[in-house]
């Protein structure tokens, strides 16, 4: 017995409204802000990872003076161009410009909420 043809359409609306619902969503959170800033630390600890999807994640250390317990800062970075300069400033102080991104629906994209956006290398 098969399912009447207005069923099957409904069935049909149902599942493409939820897939472009789930897109944009994903758009939106990926392109839309919750916050920015700069963070400044020695780079500690920077790798490709994951299984499936390879991101890049990142972690500087921020300290606010000399003899304070160091606050760990984690970050990913979704561009290529970016990614290397962080490699080339292992162990270096750097500053970085970041955006939050509140809501990503996957670690596909990144691992943290924190996406690297801009490196400067300190002297």
């Amino acid at each position: 017995m098969t399912m009447p043809k207005r069923m099957t359409f409904t069935l049909l609306s149902i599942v493409v409204a939820v897939i472009a619902i789930l897109a944009a969503y994903t758009y939106a959170s990926l392109h839309i802000s919750y916050s920015d800033g700069e963070r400044a630390g020695f780079l500690q600890k920077f790798s490709r990872k994951g299984w499936i999807c390879k991101t890049w994640e990142g972690e500087i250390l921020l300290s606010s003076m000399p003899g304070a317990i160091p606050e760990r800062f984690t970050f990913s970075v979704r561009d290529d161009g970016v990614a290397r300069q962080l490699m080339a400033a292992m162990g270096k102080r750097v500053t970085l410009s970041y955006a939050q991104h509140k809501g990503v629906p996957s670690a596909c994209f990144g691992e943290t909420e924190y996406f690297v956006e801009k490196v400067a290398i300190q002297q």
